[in-house]
């Protein structure tokens, strides 16, 4: 297998996993609500899990409150358990076939606990890059056991890896101390 296309490949994951750590930091809000807040919980329903925004129309009918809208009405109940057990800070109303979510003025203590998932967030991101690294390696490494590739070009594919790693790292640290600082701005 080609060096430049297996760097390609890594390349093009890890560019995924920060677009997916940048899509789970939306989820944190300091102010305004919004549908992306909630719509990637997961929901037991049907005999399996499956995200909100999969089951339900969520809305914003204004700038603190979330309003979801299961398609089943049988799996309200399903969906108020998800939102409770995700951790997001809200404290879900059923009315009728509707489940309002008022979104809380956020204390000093909840924007630490904000911060604190976005560093979990980051830190998973890190680790998502550090495997497709390791994987990307290990392509190369067979690719040289095989014959494919020389000792010299492994090596200046696995540097050039590593400067793609610590690139996409450095990437993901960014938007972190961005949201860090959105999330601590009072």
């Amino acid at each position: 297998m080609d060096p430049k296309k297996i760097l390609a490949d890594s390349r093009t994951a890890m560019s995924k996993a920060v677009e997916h750590t940048l899509h789970e930091f939306s989820t944190l809000h300091t102010g305004k609500a919004t549908p992306a807040m909630v719509e990637s919980v997961h929901v037991e329903a049907y005999g399996s899990t499956v995200r909100l925004k999969e089951v339900a129309a969520i809305m914003t009918p204004d700038a603190r409150t979330i309003t979801i809208q299961p398609w089943d009405k049988g799996i309200i109940r399903d969906v108020e358990k998800a939102i409770q057990t995700a951790k997001l800070g809200f404290n879900p109303i059923v009315q009728g076939d509707l489940i309002r979510c008022p979104v809380p003025e956020l204390s000093r203590e909840r924007r630490q606990d904000l911060t604190k998932v976005a560093h979990t967030q980051a830190e998973e991101g890190r680790v998502r890059i550090r495997t497709i690294r390791r994987e990307g390696n290990d392509a190369l490494k067979k690719a040289k056991t095989t014959g494919a590739i020389s000792e010299d070009d492994m090596k200046r594919a696995e540097k050039d890896m590593q400067t793609e790693h610590d690139k996409f790292i450095a990437e993901i640290n960014k938007h972190l101390a961005a949201k860090e600082a959105d999330l601590m701005k009072v």
